[in-house]
Parts: structure tokens; C-alpha cells; sequence
């Protein structure tokens, strides 16, 4: 079957089998592996990718469910020119990461939050983030992070 959205702002076409998940379109049909696979479950959220500009878990759902959407990877955060997104860069300051493998998941859920709630305190942000499982840092760094991406998502024109 063949399904059409826009990706990272470029338009994609592809055929996928009736049961391809949209994480696995991401990673395999169009190569964009920095959205990761994690558990298979949808509990640890290393797959989060924005959807219509909503987080969600891409291993929970189907290539096919989004026809015409606007979906957003970890890869398309970035400005052409390489320039940092203000939550990656504050991921990178606030040294919200250690092994990196969840932070894809954490970022894109990160930029979804601050884009619903710009004045979100700690215990918002950690409720949000409940979903995104990091086995490494204990959180405090990351939860750093995000509020000072939001600060700088916040003062972006």
C-alpha cells in the first residue's frame, strides 16, 4: 500500500505493508535512524516522534494512519545550516544525556511540551515525561534541559 505525509518538511511517498509501523517506515524506508526502538511496547518512548506537531510514539502506530500528516524526526529539528534547535542545545548544555539513546524521544517530547505549556515547572515537566524512560542520568539534568529550552524556545521570534 502507499501512503503520502511530509517528513522533515520534504514530501515522501511509500510502500509499506499493511502493518509497517511508523517507526519502522522512519528508520528503514527513509533512513532517518535517529528515532530509536526501544522496548516494542510504547513504554520507554525512545520512539517519539512529532506527529501534525503532537507527540507520539511512532512504534504504536501504523505508517498508514498518517496519510498527509507533517511528522518531525530528532533529524528535523535542526536548521539547514546545522544550527541547533533550542532544546537540543540546551540537552547539550545542560548535559541532559549521557548514553543518548533515549534523548530523541526526550527532545521531541520536550519540544511538544514547551510548544502546549512555554511556563511548565518541574513537576509538569516530569509528569510529561513519564513516557520517556532514561536509564542513565536520574532525570535532574534533563529536566535542567528542558527548562531552559523552553526559556529559549520562548524567545524565538
Amino acid at each position: 500500500m502507499q501512503v503520502q505525509f511530509k517528513v522533515n518538511g520534504k514530501a515522501a511517498t511509500l510502500d509499506v505493508a499493511p502493518n509497517t509501523l511508523l517507526v519502522q517506515a522512519l528508520r528503514e524506508n527513509l533512513r532517518l535512524t535517529g528515532t530509536h526502538v526501544g522496548c516494542d511496547t510504547a513504554q520507554c518512548g525512545a520512539c517519539t516522534v512529532l506527529v501534525d506537531g503532537q507527540a507520539i510514539k511512532s512504534c504504536s502506530t501504523l505508517a498508514l494512519q498518517h496519510p498527509g500528516a507533517d511528522i518531525t524526526t530528532i533529524e528535523g529539528l535542526a536548521a539547514a545550516d546545522g544550527t541547533l534547535h533550542p532544546m537540543q542545545a540546551a540537552f547539550k548544555e545542560c548535559h541532559g544525556l549521557q548514553c543518548g539513546f533515549c534523548t530523541p524521544g526526550m527532545v521531541m517530547n520536550a519540544v511538544d511540551l514547551c510548544k502546549r505549556s512555554p511556563a511548565a515547572g518541574e513537576s509538569e515537566i516530569r509528569q510529561q515525561l513519564e513516557g520517556n524512560i532514561c536509564r542513565c542520568t536520574g532525570y535532574q539534568n534533563i529536566v535542567k534541559a528542558v527548562r531552559q529550552g523552553a526559556a529559549a524556545m520562548a524567545a524565538q521570534p
